[in-house]
């Protein structure tokens, strides 16, 4: 019985394996550089949704004093 399951991700991992170490390296290097774009995006998406969502004046910035005041004035 295998027990190895043959998911998508490690039909991946399985193939990376079977590169000399350089080339492994290389994808690792290579993944992590992608990983820090897509997390950048993503930053600047939210960055963009926020800005609009002040804009539109669904949020609003301001200090914890600010933000104690507005609660306190504030029925929740």
């Amino acid at each position: 019985m295998n027990i190895h399951q043959h998911t998508p991700f490690q039909r991946a991992i399985e193939a990376v394996e079977t590169l000399p170490l350089e080339d492994r390296e290389a994808v690792l290097e290579t993944l992590r550089l992608r990983a820090v774009e897509d997390r950048r995006d993503q930053i600047a998406a939210n960055a963009r949704e926020t800005l609009q969502a002040v804009r539109e004046k669904r949020a609003c910035f301001g200090s914890v004093e600010d933000l104690k005041k507005d609660l306190l004035t504030n029925d929740l």
